[in-house]
């Protein structure tokens, strides 16, 4: 099963950062005001960012390091080009997605 990280600009240009088996699904309740308490204060304006992650653990990983981002690292990241791939049809939002290999240890 597939985890995700997703970055969500909020009003007020301020970011919201989280993970995800279903982007989609995850999105539409941040716009309800269901998911989190901090984009019920800060209505969503649109998914920047998507990560994609073989397990839980690397996308939480993943999440802890975005938070530490400072506001420009994170539009930067936003923005990258690398690594990217088009958006899969079911997310309609203006997202980017990137696929992550999972690390093996040998």
């Amino acid at each position: 099963m597939h985890y995700y990280v997703y970055i969500i600009q909020c009003k007020g240009n301020s970011f919201y950062t989280g993970y995800t088996k279903n982007v989609n699904s995850r999105f539409r309740l941040h716009k309800k005001g269901k998911a989190a308490r901090y984009t019920k204060m800060h209505p969503p304006k649109k998914l920047i960012h998507v990560e994609e992650f073989n397990s839980r653990a690397e996308a939480m990983r993943r999440e802890k390091r975005i938070k530490k981002l400072t506001h420009q690292q994170k539009l930067k990241l936003a923005h990258s080009k690398t690594k990217h791939h088009k958006p899969k049809k079911h997310l309609q939002t203006t997202s980017k997605v990137r696929k992550t290999q999972r690390k093996t240890s040998e």
